[in-house]
């Protein structure tokens, strides 16, 4: 994969590589200290033969006074040849969770090497392979994968509480001086800056943005979101499979969409609906959404019984699901829900990341899936080829486990910075981009990501209240694949394109 690596010995405890025969003996260093491993490669993008420089580190983040706190995995490419810097931009990468480390970035859609899965995004048999990634930005943009405490090798040191760092401001400002040291180090200050982030990763992106401006000045170009979500009321259906409460209707609505675009891809609709291009039955299926579908649940059991049927036959339509199990539900489809009941008299489950992807269920009763099938077909892939990728390119030796997606962060991630309120830093956004005027903000949303709804996406950025003058700072586009739409090739090869213009008119 790496036709040039540098090949040497592990490193020390002090970053040094160790050249004598007993290196191979020499333990990896305490993750609390220090290390960086250097290997030079080179890859194919376009016409572009692109020699870079990969390196794979821990950076310990200190108190001012010297205490250490936490310690940072990252890995860097950096373009060789690059007289000017300031004329290069540098990208800082991350994925979401909470709890996710940056793999999926990393080895799907913006590093150098990436998974190998079939054209629709199906693996292969295991275990995982890495291929040279074609559509890599590093052509463009120096890269840095970032994974925050908890997440990767980052860890907090001993003796500190790794929760500290697992709640909304802390997470930033643990990340946000790591960028800031980032920077300082590698002379990176008058580099055109850019931040990309995936799923709560976006959420991260849009707060770190702010976050960076009001404490160090830091001001960036570009924030590449993908698979957004910044308002947490978009997807908070304030319901568990076994209660049904009212009060939040918003999800019921801008979910509704992707319901109907995963029924259109699994052919469950009439063939009238059938027959028509997805993007032309979407335009169809909002119009009801953001009026017809939102008047009736607005009213609730004011809603004549005939105006009830009415809208229960256009739901049950528009999703593929029985008039009945519409009306059984009282008009209000739980995405869990809908995961399990579209295809189950098939005996399969659709995805919640991809609803492309199926599952069987051992069960097919129930109101929710097992488990996430679009998750099982890539999780082993990319923990495999990430794994080997570390040894056997990076060199970078530690025993310590990969966390891919951690499940001890995600459950216990606190949202205390929002008590009795939905996540919400949308208005942090729109703060930053007025203030700073030049940040531009790309956004990809994928047609069949149940995990966060382009249209759920639209409504964030329709209520942003952005001055009209600021607006075109957004772009967003569309892709026929779900939340990692990456690893559906028609679709990485689109999104690159998109990436790598955004990143030219940015800088």
């Amino acid at each position: 994969m790496a036709d040039e690596a540098k090949k040497t010995d592990p490193p020390t405890e002090d970053g040094n590589k160790q050249n004598d025969k007993d290196s191979a003996e020499t333990p990896p260093p305490p993750h609390h200290e220090e290390i960086e491993a250097e290997t030079t490669h080179s890859v194919k993008i376009g016409r572009s033969n692109v020699k870079y420089t990969a390196t794979a580190g821990r950076v310990i983040l200190k108190e001012e006074e010297g205490k250490k706190k936490a310690s940072f995995f990252y890995v860097a490419y950096n373009r060789d040849g690059v007289d000017d810097l300031s004329k290069r931009p540098i990208v800082f990468a991350f994925n979401g969770g909470p709890g996710s480390s940056s793999v999926w970035l990393h080895l799907g859609v913006l590093g150098p090497q990436r998974v190998l899965l079939d054209d629709d995004g199906m693996p292969y048999p295991p275990p995982g392979r890495l291929v040279p990634n074609e559509h890599s930005i590093l052509d463009v943009a120096d890269l840095v994968f970032i994974d925050p405490v908890g997440t990767g090798y980052s860890r907090a040191i001993p003796g500190e509480e790794a929760k500290d760092f697992h709640r909304f401001k802390k997470d930033i400002e643990a990340v946000g001086e790591f960028v800031r040291l980032f920077l300082t180090r590698h002379s990176r200050w008058g580099s055109p800056k850019f931040l990309a982030g995936e799923s709560y990763g976006t959420t991260r992106s849009a707060g770190l943005a702010g976050h960076l401006y009001n404490r160090h000045g830091i001001t960036f170009n570009g924030l590449m979101l993908i698979s957004s979500i910044l308002n947490f009321q978009t997807a908070g259906f304030d319901m568990s499979t076994a209660t049904f409460q009212r009060g939040n209707d918003l999800p019921y609505i801008v979910f509704l969409p992707t319901y109907a675009a995963t029924a259109w891809y699994h052919r469950k609709l009439a063939p009238k609906d059938q027959k028509k291009s997805l993007r032309a039955f979407l335009d169809e299926v909002e119009e009801f959404a953001a009026n017809e579908y939102t008047l009736a649940l607005f009213k609730g059991d004011d809603l004549p019984a005939d105006h009830f049927r009415r809208v229960a036959k256009k739901v049950a339509r528009y999703t593929g699901l029985s008039e009945q199990y519409v009306a059984r539900y009282d008009l209000r489809i739980e995405i869990l829900r809908f995961c399990k009941e579209l295809l189950r008299e098939e005996g399969k489950t659709v995805g919640r990341i991809d609803s492309r992807y199926t599952g069987i269920d051992r069960f097919q009763d129930g109101d929710a899936f097992e488990a996430d099938p679009s998750m099982d077909a890539t999780m082993g892939a990319y923990t495999s080829a990430l794994n080997a990728y570390m040894r056997d390119d990076l060199e970078y030796e530690s025993d310590l486990p990969y966390e891919i997606l951690s499940n001890e962060t995600w459950q216990n991630w606190d949202y205390e910075d929002f008590k009795n309120a939905y996540v919400d830093v949308s208005e942090t956004l729109r703060n930053t981009i007025t203030r700073t005027k030049f940040m531009k903000v790309f956004v990809a949303n994928g047609y069949l990501d149940l995990a966060t709804p382009y249209y759920a996406t639209e409504y964030t950025f329709n209520h942003l209240g952005l001055d009209d003058s600021l607006r075109a700072n957004v772009t967003m586009e569309y892709y026929d694949a779900g939340h990692m739409m990456y690893v559906h090739i028609p679709s990485l090869q689109k999104l690159s394109g998109d990436l790598r213009k955004f990143v030219a008119d940015a800088s």
